[in-house]
């Protein structure tokens, strides 16, 4: 699987813009909010924070070169914003960085995965939760068109295979629909519904 990206220091600020909604998104979360259901089945807003965090953590941990501990990547209840800052100071601080291997012990074999590959990984789920917790309180999704356009190439080469089967498979098979831009053809192909949760707003800011 390859990401084609121009540059490395694009990739990484593409990545941060679609962190950074995140962490917008959290910011408008009321303590109301935390029991609502969301696109994750069976997960409440309170389910699907923790899971984010816990990859923020184990994202920052497989760029510093111990991210083959899996205890690393559970879901956690740690301030959101901070590990959020802490994962994007390990993408882009290190000058070594785009030469490690990340170890991702959640996807396929663990890897090691080539920092640009891995990054991509983070830059796809970054947009796919973004929308999980924004059509969850009912919140305006805003990413760029070219954060989408960067998103949705690594969407397209996800396998759809009998691995999104197993229990716990970070997406569910993809879906075969019309859509109305790459938001929406990036959820169908990751197995999203978003016909299922029509407060999504624009999909572009």
């Amino acid at each position: 699987m390859q990401m084609h990206i121009n540059d490395f220091d694009e990739l990484i600020d593409l990545d941060r813009r679609a962190v950074v909604e995140t962490m917008q998104l959290v910011c408008a979360i009321s303590p109301d909010d935390l029991t609502r259901p969301t696109p994750c089945a069976g997960w409440t807003v309170d389910d699907l924070l923790a899971h984010m965090t816990g990859q923020q953590i184990g994202f920052a941990a497989a760029a510093r070169g111990h991210g083959e501990n899996l205890a690393l990547w559970a879901p956690s209840h740690r301030p959101y914003l901070e590990v959020c800052v802490d994962v994007l100071t390990a993408f882009g601080s290190s000058p070594d960085v785009q030469e490690r291997g990340f170890a991702l012990p959640e996807i396929r074999d663990g890897g090691p995965f080539s920092a640009p590959l891995a990054i991509s990984f983070h830059l796809v789920d970054s947009v796919v939760h973004a929308w999980d917790l924004a059509v969850s309180i009912g919140a305006a999704v805003e990413l760029d068109a070219d954060v989408l356009s960067a998103a949705l190439r690594v969407a397209e080469q996800v396998p759809n295979g009998a691995e999104r089967l197993v229990p716990g498979a970070a997406f569910a098979p993809g879906r075969d629909e019309s859509c109305r831009g790459d938001l929406d053809r990036i959820l169908v192909l990751l197995g999203r519904d978003p016909a299922a949760w029509p407060a999504v707003s624009p999909q572009t800011a």
